[in-house]
């Protein structure tokens, strides 16, 4: 092996490397994205729901 194909080797490995962090961290992000919008979704709901119950139980 030459010291060219040696450096090439080792920078596809660490690209495959970063990468594969990268995507661990993108995927990370996404999944927290979509809990704080479910968990919006649902804070709406419920304010929406005991709005409505003190509304009623008012009149």
């Amino acid at each position: 092996m030459t010291k060219n194909t040696i450096w090439t080797v080792l920078g596809v490995i660490l690209a495959i490397v970063i990468a594969w962090w990268l995507v661990n961290v993108l995927f990370s992000v996404l999944v927290l994205v979509v809990k704080l919008l479910i968990v919006a979704v649902v804070a709406v709901v419920v304010y929406a729901g005991i709005r409505a119950l003190t509304r009623s139980a008012r009149d």
